[in-house]
């Protein structure tokens, strides 16, 4: 019983906190957060929100996420011009916060979470899948859905990851699916059970084959042949329908004369009731110029961890040493 009192209280003090923060700093500016016009207000808010909550509760811990550097070097990729500005942007941000709360005597860590990478090629497991006959397809309404439990092989993908599921329990054709993928141009490995086992990535959920791009090439989830019969979530922002991350959700489809115009008049039809759908978001996964997932040959593509962390001296650690490294970090 005195664990569901501390639940509950829990979620009555998040309750509070949302309407409070919301009164003082507004409302989080979502669109900002992700798709076409994710930028640096969203992390400006949470950089704010960051220092409301010092300032008003003074907790142990504190984590924070700066999404921005996420949006153009997806975009655009990490050689692209408009980066620098990007970074001074980025960079304002985080050191105003840092400043503020070393200011108050708070260890300040920073952490990349990944480093991005430039694109240069997608690759579409599911359309090689499909090219096989392996994939099943279910036609709605004339448009085509992935159906996972009906195909003998589909891929849920993310970035330079890809986890392929079998629903064929027979050896030699995960040998054959195997085979069909280390033959698409851009894939760098693909891993079994075992060999999942061997790199630690063996999870109940890790999928029979696990492939990892080359550096410079990602795969999208596309399973469609045709951009008429794609389904309909494709051309909107909506990640959990996705049979896979989508970051040409970054984009604005450029084929629309005029998408501020198209995106009012959906908006207006949902105001008034009918179901629709904001489908702004291109089918070119090309359009994608920055990825990330697979270890960078150059290690300055590397994510980083700054902090005081003396027993690393700058060497290079594994993924893996960073909860350990950062809970030492928090014992002071």
């Amino acid at each position: 019983m005195q664990k569901v009192k501390i639940i509950y209280l829990s979620l009555i003090n998040i309750l509070v906190i949302r309407k409070e923060i919301k009164a003082a700093l507004g409302e989080f500016p979502f669109p900002a957060f992700w798709g076409p016009r994710a930028g640096i207000a969203s992390s400006e808010w949470i950089a704010r929100s960051a220092k409301w909550i010092e300032e008003k509760h003074s907790p142990n811990l504190s984590l924070v996420y700066l999404p921005h550097l996420d949006y153009d070097l997806q975009r655009f990729g990490p050689n692209h011009p408009g980066i620098v500005k990007e970074l001074e942007a980025i960079d304002k941000v985080a050191g105003d916060l840092i400043d503020f709360l070393e200011k108050r005597g708070i260890q300040v860590s920073v952490l990349s979470e990944y480093g991005i990478t430039e694109a240069k090629q997608v690759i579409y497991p599911n359309r090689a899948f499909r090219d096989k006959g392996w994939l099943g397809l279910k036609d709605e309404l004339g448009l085509e859905y992935l159906d996972c439990g009906g195909s003998r092989a589909f891929a849920i993908t993310d970035h330079q990851v890809a986890n392929v599921y079998l629903n064929d329990d027979c050896t030699t054709f995960a040998r054959e699916v195997r085979n069909v993928l280390e033959g698409l141009e851009g894939i760098g490995q693909v891993l079994n059970r075992k060999s999942q086992q061997d790199a630690g990535l063996d999870h109940d959920r890790a999928g029979d084959l696990i492939a990892i791009a080359e550096e410079d090439a990602w795969f999208a989830y596309y399973h469609w042949e045709d951009d008429a019969k794609a389904p309909d979530f494709a051309r909107c922002v909506d990640v959990h329908r996705k049979y896979g991350y989508d970051p040409a959700e970054l984009f604005v489809d450029p084929s629309i004369s005029f998408p501020t115009a198209k995106a009012g008049l959906r908006l207006l039809q949902k105001k008034l009731g009918f179901r629709t759908f904001f489908d702004l978001i291109p089918l070119d996964a090309t359009l994608v110029k920055g990825t990330h997932g697979a270890m960078p040959a150059e290690k300055d593509d590397w994510p980083i961890l700054l902090g005081t962390f003396p027993s690393t001296a700058g060497k290079p650690i594994l993924a893996t040493e960073v909860h350990d490294l950062l809970l030492d970090f928090c014992r002071g």
